[in-house]
């Protein structure tokens, strides 16, 4: 897989995200946010536990020392991403949790600059501060009075920014994108199922009457997003990713729009053409800088 495939995976991620905020907030009026989360990541566990079997069989060499490990970890940032997310869902809208979600295309570039130490292609900068001006005007230029669910959106932006940067470094290192995708899944719906049996009631019938969202959010949102996720980034960069994912937040207002009813204001379309721009920047400069670069190394 080359860059520009892995890219469009991402791209493909964040529309698939971007309709599963409607899913996540509808479910809301009959199911808790620790429930409906641990049953959306038991259900991608077991999507994804047959890939990671054969990949497994399929392997040549053994998993590095610490992997599973490392995997919970991930699992770990991805429950605190998911669940401060779905907690934010009961009282903000869905446009503006797709717009605060995609504060870690900020986030990203700048823990992997203090943690890791490295330094992103430059065009990362302009492009993560295009993409958040995009999404800010995505929201209609404005967010009235941040509320409690807004505010807890902003600390899962920092737990998606952490998983992102942590997917960036075991998906290549390991080579085992669909057992990282297992462990991950497995252990966040392991510890909000653990949560949500404390602090959630729960009956059949609300199960039921919710089961379109549930399946929508396991098997897709969940099972097929992040696992494409996961194998896109072993072909690009934690920060590029962000910028691709962050199109979360114009797939959320799109179908927020389509679904619920939300609306997108006419500077909102603007903020569409600039999130679309800042994700064409990312994909063709580092490529034509490393094109000259390679012409003027052969001249």
């Amino acid at each position: 897989m080359n860059r520009i495939q892995a890219n469009l995976l991402l791209l493909l991620s964040g529309a698939i995200w971007g309709a599963g905020f409607v899913a996540q907030s509808t479910a809301m009026g009959q199911v808790g946010p620790f429930w409906f989360t641990g049953m959306k990541f038991a259900l991608a566990a077991l999507v994804v536990a047959p890939l990671a079997f054969f990949e497994t069989r399929r392997a040549t060499t053994a998993m590095p020392k610490n992997s599973i490990r490392n995997f919970t970890i991930i699992g770990l940032a991805l429950f605190c991403g998911a669940i401060t997310q779905q907690i934010g869902l009961l009282t903000t809208s869905v446009t503006n949790s797709g717009f605060l979600t995609g504060l870690y295309v900020v986030f990203v570039p700048l823990l992997t600059v203090i943690f890791l130490r490295r330094q992103p292609h430059w065009i990362i900068w302009p492009a993560a501060a295009m993409a958040m001006f995009g999404i800010f005007l995505l929201s209609g230029g404005s967010l009235a009075g941040l509320n409690s669910g807004d505010l807890m959106t902003i600390v899962c932006a920092v737990f998606w920014a952490i998983q992102v940067m942590l997917v960036g470094i075991f998906a290549v290192s390991t080579g085992r994108p669909m057992m990282l995708s297992l462990v991950q899944f497995s252990t966040c719906a392991f510890v909000s199922s653990i949560l949500g049996s404390v602090m959630e009631p729960i009956s059949f019938t609300a199960i039921n009457n919710v089961l379109p969202e549930i399946l929508y959010a396991g098997i897709l949102s969940s099972g097929v997003a992040f696992t494409c996720q996961v194998v896109a980034q072993r072909y690009t960069t934690a920060p590029q990713a962000a910028i691709f994912l962050s199109s979360e937040a114009l797939f959320a207002a799109l179908f927020g729009m389509l679904l619920l009813g939300e609306t997108i204001t006419p500077i909102g379309y603007v903020g569409c053409g600039i999130i679309f721009a800042a994700m064409m920047l990312v994909e063709l400069v580092p490529e034509l800088t490393k094109r000259n670069a390679e012409m003027k190394a052969s001249t």
